[in-house]
């Protein structure tokens, strides 16, 4: 693969996750079409990586596409979001308990105190770029203990519907994520599989229910079906290559 050819499958990951955001957060309502043109525009870069990251998108069955009209957001219900977070849980308490049972644990764990007590740190500086990079750095150690590439992809997978940027916002929510990772370290190392189970249940259940509140906040679920008259009236035109 070329360069060009690398840079360009990374700008239509990047499009696919920004329009992914938008959808799982309400910005972007079920029955809104998007624009091509204008979404190249506001993120600096040309229709083909929003055309890419459209395609991708329909495969996720978060939009779908309508002939000679462009893409519309498909319908998110409260079971989608109740599947998605319960399906995370899953593979993620799967993935904890293979770092519990793995030989190379004792030397991952001081990485994951030192990475939540950084996170605490930047959850109380209400530092959200720092909340979401130690975040993400604490389950990449969980990840790298279990050494289960496969199990690892599919949590990755899974974890791309999850807003992170909505949730660092939320010191409560930080403040609970730190005291959570803290005890999820020490059922890790006890070996405490019913515990990691549980503690990581309740926390995708807690990301869920703060998901839903958000959405029920905006009206989320009081707007039409796809198809509808009322949706039917924010039809583009068109879009050109």
């Amino acid at each position: 693969m070329s360069r060009t050819a690398l840079r360009r499958t990374q700008l239509t990951d990047d499009v696919a996750e920004h329009l992914r955001h938008r959808i799982m957060t309400g910005d972007l309502r079920p029955g809104e079409f998007i624009r091509l043109d204008e979404t190249a525009t506001t993120l600096g870069c040309s229709v083909t990586p929003v055309r890419e990251a459209l395609v991708a998108l329909r495969g996720e069955g978060l939009v779908r596409s309508s002939p000679h009209r462009g893409y519309v957001v498909e319908t998110l219900n409260r079971g989608d979001i109740e599947d998605i977070f319960w399906m995370q849980a899953e593979l993620s308490a799967r993935l904890a308990s293979h770092a519990a049972g793995s030989p190379a644990l004792d030397t991952h764990l001081a990485t994951m105190r030192d990475t939540v007590d950084s996170l605490a740190d930047a959850v109380e500086a209400g530092d959200h770029a720092k909340v979401l990079a130690a975040e993400f750095a604490f389950h990449r150690q969980v990840n790298l203990t279990a050494d289960s590439k496969k199990l690892a992809w599919f949590v990755y997978s899974a974890g791309k519907y999850t807003p992170y940027s909505l949730y660092a916002r939320d010191r409560e929510w930080g403040r609970q994520a730190v005291d959570s990772h803290r005890r999820l370290i020490g059922h890790l190392s006890s070996g405490d599989s019913a515990s990691i189970r549980a503690e990581i249940h309740a926390r995708f259940a807690d990301a869920r229910d703060r998901l839903i509140r958000q959405l029920d906040s905006i009206g989320f679920w009081d707007q039409t079906e796809p198809g509808s008259a009322s949706s039917a009236t924010s039809e583009p035109a068109t879009e050109t290559a």
